[in-house]
């Protein structure tokens, strides 16, 4: 298992080239002997999509842009090529078109190496392009799960629902953008109840006098959310009248 940590500026150590870091870990963990490192180094570079590896790999951090960091991340988590790696907000620091570069990059792997991706986002657009299953959290705990086709279609909890209608339109069909009313809870002083209970509108009696609900499958299709009153419609359809 492997980590690609959200800045990839801060996440490498300052004071050792881009090279040394990544031969740290095959000496750490494959006892690569000392004249084998060096190339192997470059291909771990060139792999992970970086041009002129020579030069990337004698850089140290602050010479490089933020997505060059990134991709030396990536070539690094992927060293030793895991079978699982947790993404945490890989491309909330880089630009539009260098964020696009990185997720193909992922994607590849994926593809490629068969690896398993945690990516965790707070960009819906993401996990659209990336996911196939999807698990949404809010106050640090998961309130609904399912297949991301599924969660886009018809979001079952009201914390998801409301979050996807807060994105603009794409079809041409126009609505006025929904807020979330409220703040998110205190996490150091979460209640018994429904995290979500004080910004919902969907709540019940039930809501407001038993202990938040654990994630429970809702119908047939496979999704769970954690919720006595879940969604039963697209979020879209709201806006049909």
């Amino acid at each position: 298992m492997s980590m690609i940590f959200q800045d990839p500026i801060s996440g490498l150590n300052p004071v050792l080239p881009i090279g040394k870091q990544v031969e740290e870990i095959l000496t750490s963990h494959l006892n690569v002997p000392k004249k084998e490192r060096k190339q192997r180094t470059l291909e771990i570079l060139r792999r992970a999509g970086l041009p002129d590896p020579e030069r990337i790999a004698s850089s140290y951090p602050f010479h490089l842009s933020g997505g060059m960091c990134q991709r030396g991340m990536i070539g690094m988590a992927t060293a030793l090529n895991p079978s699982v790696i947790i993404a945490d907000e890989p491309t909330s620091s880089l630009d539009v078109t260098v964020q696009a570069q990185i997720l193909n990059e992922l994607d590849t792997l994926r593809r490629t190496k068969g690896t398993a991706i945690v990516l965790i986002t707070h960009d819906l657009g993401v996990v659209a392009q990336m996911a196939d299953d999807v698990a949404v959290m809010y106050a640090g705990g998961f309130i609904e799960e399912g297949d991301v086709e599924q969660i886009y279609r018809a979001p079952r909890h009201p914390y998801t629902w409301a979050l996807l209608s807060t994105l603009p339109r794409l079809d041409g069909r126009h609505g006025q953008l929904h807020a979330i009313p409220g703040v998110p809870p205190n996490l150091a002083e979460l209640p018994e109840e429904c995290a979500f209970l004080p910004r919902c509108t969907k709540a019940t009696m039930q809501c407001r006098t038993e202990p938040a609900p654990s994630l429970a499958y809702i119908g047939e299709s496979g999704q769970r959310a954690a919720c006595y009153n879940p969604v039963f419609q697209g979020w879209h359809d709201d806006e049909d009248g």
